[in-house]
């Protein structure tokens, strides 16, 4: 799954971490910044298998330490405080970030609970998946219909931002009741065009931050069952789709 951390140890033995690190202090600044002030969903992995979903809150470069929000009512915390170390794991677009984090710390408050740590000295980065993804054509009005998954009276039409092989980005309005990470959307229709359209399981990835003007958020969902038939009409889409750009690139 694309929201586990990556295992390092053997990523390491195969071919190096060194093009996946960042160490530089102003770099790992910078990553964490982004974190923080996009509102990235950040999945916080302890070692027994636990995940506590949170954002990163506050980051305080003087003092080194990171304070994350999360709902000290969550079932996965007890065990996360216990860890000697805990991976953190998200997304800024396309790129996957991970690090470790110690010593932590659940303060609680008036305005929230925060996950106090150390900040870390090293982040990793990785891409998230080497399938070819596409843009649809935006005057055929992509969308991916489905039930909510908490709200099973709901039915949701959402447009598709980007789709590949394995899986898309939907477009979740503010005004619309939000999807938590790990959600499992069943048989979502998407329909590309007239001539493309299929049903397909799926699950939420990761909720991205599209910034205060986009009025909403990105679904980064995968495919989890797929029928074959579906995969076939989804690449000539993908194939055509690609043309289309170089066609128009080059007019």
């Amino acid at each position: 799954m694309e929201t586990m951390p990556m295992p390092l140890d053997a990523l390491g033995a195969a071919n190096g971490l060194g093009e996946f690190r960042v160490d530089s202090p102003r770099e790992v600044t910078a990553l964490l910044r982004q974190l923080c002030d996009g509102n990235v969903t950040l999945n916080l992995n302890a070692s027994d298998g636990s995940v506590v979903s949170a954002t990163l809150w506050a980051f305080d470069t003087d003092r080194g330490s990171l304070g994350f929000n999360v709902d000290a009512s969550d079932s996965g915390l007890p065990p996360l405080l216990e860890c000697d170390e805990v991976v953190v794991v998200g997304y800024l677009d396309s790129i996957k970030v991970q690090f470790d984090v110690q010593d932590l710390v659940l303060v609680r408050g008036v305005r929230g609970d925060i996950l106090n740590c150390r900040a870390p000295r090293e982040v990793y980065r990785f891409q998230r998946r080497n399938t070819y993804r596409v843009r649809p054509i935006l005057r055929n009005s992509p969308v991916g219909r489905f039930r909510h998954s908490t709200i099973a009276d709901m039915q949701l039409a959402l447009r598709v931002l980007d789709i590949s092989i394995g899986g898309c980005a939907l477009f979740l309005p503010d005004d619309v009741p939000p999807l938590q990470p790990g959600s499992v959307l069943n048989q979502v229709e998407v329909e590309l065009d007239a001539d493309t359209r299929f049903k397909v399981n799926m699950r939420l990835q990761h909720v991205t931050s599209l910034g205060a003007d986009a009025k909403g958020v990105r679904l980064g969902c995968e495919f989890t069952r797929a029928d074959p038939s579906a995969l076939r009409a989804l690449q000539r889409y993908i194939d055509l789709t690609q043309k289309r750009g170089k066609l128009l690139s080059l007019g």
